[in-house]
């Protein structure tokens, strides 16, 4: 007597070819480990949040530092003028981005060239991104804010202006570097394959070497960018009215800190956008290079 053969379940995958058992057994026992870790990590959030809110409430000093820090009535009064603040940080924001990207660039390509006529520019290169990156981004503000005004030359600059310069050029030194490694990190071969397709040096560099070279470092530039974010509020030290400078004038007024934690949460709002996007941008890259593919 002949026995039956053994079924075995099988279904169509998307491409035509038929997944086994043991796939679609994979495949669950997958889900189900997302799912009980996903449920794992909830769990220890809510367990970690509740003591940390126990803790604050037991401390014998919370209530005043509720009153100072936290106060609803405080809170409401300030947030108009530290938001209309805020914009001022945006602003600046948004210059000091465009003339970072383009000045860390032009300072990246002249210390990745080998031209001898660009000798000197490497060396002044060389020295503006070592100096840069040494002195505190706040020491710069001050050369800046006060150091050009004083020279008399221009008249009365803008304190924003000149925060805006300094910012420029502190986060041009850090993004510079960034950009060098990216220039030196694509492979010689390519450069030499678009120089037999008949590409002069300008259109390689243009063409091939910078789109690869972004895609490369722009987890690091996105992390310089959300940096930045939070250093242009440091342009209230040269009395530009933006949100920090306006929280500043509510404390002054009020003797209640609250305005500092309202310009806090909106420095926190306007990163929390680029932080989701860099995370997620560098786990595409990773996904990307664990597949093989092109990074």
């Amino acid at each position: 007597m002949t026995a039956a053969p053994t079924e075995t379940r099988q279904h169509n995958a998307p491409d035509g070819h038929e997944v086994s058992q043991v796939e679609l057994e994979r495949r669950q026992y997958r889900v189900h480990q997302q799912i009980q870790s996903t449920i794992t990590s909830l769990i220890s959030t809510i367990v970690f949040v509740v003591v940390i809110v126990i803790g604050l409430k037991l401390s014998p000093g919370w209530p005043r530092v509720k009153e100072t820090f936290f106060s609803g009535e405080y809170f409401v009064k300030s947030f108009p003028h530290v938001l209309d603040g805020l914009w001022l940080n945006i602003r600046v924001l948004l210059v000091a981005v465009v003339g970072v990207a383009i000045l860390s660039t032009l300072i990246a390509l002249v210390r990745t060239s080998r031209s001898p006529i660009l000798f000197p520019l490497r060396i002044l290169a060389l020295i503006y991104t070592t100096v840069m990156r040494g002195v505190p981004i706040i020491v710069v503000l001050y050369l800046i804010g006060f150091g050009i005004p004083g020279l008399g030359l221009f008249g009365r600059i803008d304190p924003s202006v000149l925060g805006t310069i300094a910012v420029v050029m502190g986060y041009s030194a850090y993004v510079s570097e960034v950009l060098r490694a990216g220039f030196n990190d694509v492979h010689p071969s390519q450069r030499a394959s678009a120089r037999s397709l008949g590409l002069t040096s300008g259109q390689t560099t243009r063409l091939i070497v910078i789109p690869q070279a972004l895609r490369k470092v722009a987890p690091a530039l996105m992390n310089d960018f959300i940096s930045m974010q939070k250093d242009v509020g440091l342009i209230s030290v040269l009395g530009a009215v933006d949100a920090v400078r306006a929280a500043q004038i509510d404390v002054a007024s009020t003797y209640n800190f609250t305005p500092y934690v309202v310009a806090s949460l909106l420095f926190i709002l306007m990163s929390v956008p680029f932080i989701l996007l860099n995370d997620w941008y560098t786990e595409r890259l990773r996904k990307r290079e664990l597949s093989g593919g092109t990074v």
